[in-house]
């Protein structure tokens, strides 16, 4: 799938023909406007000064033509946009996660698209959809129809982007095709079959070399686009690979079941996990490097499914165990009580919220932040999310009767000085917790709750006293992630009004004065999203003397929260809609991640 648009041409269809030259690019500009005559003259002037093989469209962005109507450079892009109106076409970015590689490669061969400068980005019953940026060369048209007995419409896109993903594009279904004809396929398209796979000993040609340039070629696409998971998901008739992008699931590619299967075994085996093994869930970790070098650390999940093995590979950003509160998305009026909490020397302190909130991401940015060389940080987690050099880090192993009490219980014998729990599930692991802050240690862990009031209930209905909660408890932190907008695009939104905000934050008030509503729209920057990275929102309660007094058995949430209020804490709800006043997301997205406020 592709987006496109058609705005009214500037000027009539000039009757012109062949490859655009920058001359006549520089004219049409001239002629409608766009620039004015003094810059048209500075433009041929600049560009004839040095000869270039490069298309039209970029040798005139490299020279920053200043549009009349701001006094903004055109880019490439809005030349592209320009050309497309001027030619009566559509203009089009290409969204590599919506376009089917494989359906590329049916349409034409490589080296076609690489002569004629095309790129198939969209195949239906009926058409073709073609990307070109030379919109008056169409001789080859009449000869695709003929081929691929379907219509072809044509669009205009960048060139630069044409280039890139015709090599990406057809690299990737040749090496698809290779690994299905090499034999990466078993016959095997449903669990049962695999079942009996495994019983004989027979293994997927994960060394087959068409395997491996897919799957090279997988983990540098995700790395590019800036997923954080990837799902490989075997389905009947095809496997399905996603993308996890800004917490959003984008279908990327399919391949057959065999390769599939391949595809599995071959991360399998670089994970040092079981291969032959596909009855019972497996973890396992790898490490690679991404386009510029970094290394990236990805964990490993399979689980068998009615079809197959399912993989998840959750890539791990090299950056994130650096980033400071301000890039986590902390306001200056948090992140000053978040570092006082941290600095105290012995109590616990909790991290809230549902799965995939950014708990662990915010507690392995506060660990690497007091993980110095005179302090002994242990972990004990399930699993380990990422491997840190500067954490002493210990898997439980529920096999083995290893669980997080008996890991807090065997750290407490290794003279740590803070620890961090994965999670506290029961009564056993928190009462660990308690008696390790007790002792003298600064505890740090998760729950799953709605908001940070909610965990001191929580672990008074796990058996907790409520006098051990007072004498141990320093805080807690609840948290969300949401999308924010791509600063590329975002436009100011005509919709947002001072009387949605007030709605949003009922009952409560927030000054509106300096509302300031953005809107998505797409980029290429932001793959079309018009959102680009997630931040975090959060409600910080600070446990004083006057909250303390409220915790007791028999304590309802209404007046904890009423407390954590006057005590400094801004609800979820309240602190994202602060966030969109800023302009960094949107309402939509805060009200969809965050509870009511009550």
């Amino acid at each position: 799938m592709t987006r496109s648009t058609r705005p009214a041409p500037l000027a009539p269809v000039p009757t012109y023909h062949g490859p655009v030259q920058w001359r006549h690019l520089v004219e049409w500009l001239r002629e409608d406007g766009v620039i004015s005559p003094d810059e048209a003259e500075r433009t041929i002037a600049r560009c004839s000064q040095a000869e270039s093989a490069q298309p039209a469209l970029v040798r005139l962005a490299a020279v920053s033509i200043q549009r009349v109507a701001d006094g903004q450079a055109l880019d490439v892009e809005a030349l592209t946009q320009f050309l497309a109106r001027r030619a009566g076409l559509d203009y089009l970015r290409v969204d590599p996660l919506k376009v089917d590689a494989g359906k590329v490669g049916e349409v034409m061969s490589a080296s076609y698209a690489e002569r004629h400068k095309v790129l198939p980005v969209m195949v239906s019953p009926g058409e073709v959809v073609i990307a070109t940026s030379e919109p008056f060369v169409d001789d080859w048209v009449g000869e695709v129809e003929r081929q691929v007995r379907r219509k072809v419409r044509r669009v205009v896109a960048n060139p630069a982007e044409i280039k890139r993903y015709t090599a990406e594009f057809f690299a990737l279904a040749k090496s698809v095709r290779a690994a299905l004809k090499s034999g990466g396929s078993t016959g095997a398209t449903s669990f049962e079959q695999l079942v009996e796979l495994g019983k004989s000993g027979k293994q997927l040609d994960a060394n087959d070399q068409g395997v491996i340039q897919v799957v090279d070629w997988l983990w540098q696409y995700a790395f590019d686009q800036r997923a954080s998971d990837i799902h490989l998901e075997p389905r009947r008739d095809q496997g399905v690979i996603r993308f996890r992008i800004d917490g959003v699931l984008h279908p990327v590619y399919q391949v057959p079941p065999g390769v599939m299967n391949a595809i599995t075994a071959r991360v399998k085996l670089l994970g040092r996990m079981d291969v032959v093994e596909r009855r019972r869930p497996q973890d396992g970790r790898i490490k690679t490097r991404g386009p510029s070098g970094d290394e990236f650390e990805m964990r490993l999940s399979t689980l068998p499914t009615a079809f197959g093995e399912k993989l998840v590979m959750r890539i791990f950003d090299p950056d994130t165990a650096v980033k400071d509160l301000s890039a986590l998305g902390f306001t200056p009026h948090d992140a000053e009580r978040w570092e006082a909490l941290v600095g105290r020397p012995h109590g616990i302190i909790l991290v809230t919220g549902p799965t995939g909130s950014g708990k662990t991401t915010t507690l392995y940015s506060t660990l690497r932040r007091v993980a110095t060389e005179s302090v002994n940080v242990s972990t004990i987690e399930d699993p380990i999310e990422k491997i840190d050099p500067a954490l002493n880090q210990t898997q439980v192993q529920p096999q083995l009767d290893f669980s997080f009490a008996e890991g807090v219980r065997a750290l407490m014998r290794q003279d740590p000085d803070i620890i961090m729990i994965g999670e506290i599930r029961d009564l056993e692991t928190a009462e660990m917790a308690v008696q390790a802050a007790l002792t003298g240690h600064l505890v740090f862990s998760t729950l799953h709750t709605n908001d940070a009031p909610s965990a001191l209930t929580r672990l008074m209905e796990l058996g907790v006293p409520a006098y051990l909660l007072n004498a141990t408890i320093l805080g807690v932190l609840a948290q969300r992630l949401v999308r924010t907008l791509c600063p590329a695009c975002k436009q100011p939104d005509e919709r947002g009004t001072t009387e949605l905000l007030a709605e949003a934050v009922k009952p409560w008030k927030i000054n509106s004065g300096n509302y300031r509503p953005y809107k998505p729209v797409g980029c290429v920057d932001c793959r079309m999203t018009g959102y680009r990275g997630r931040m975090g929102i959060y409600e910080l309660l600070s446990v004083t003397e006057a909250f303390r007094a409220l915790v007791h058995a028999d304590v309802g949430m209404a007046p904890l929260r009423k407390q954590a209020v006057i005590d400094g804490m801004r609800p979820l709800r309240l602190a994202g809609a602060m966030r969109a006043a800023e302009g960094l997301t949107t309402l939509e997205e805060v009200i969809a991640a965050t509870p009511p406020l009550v």
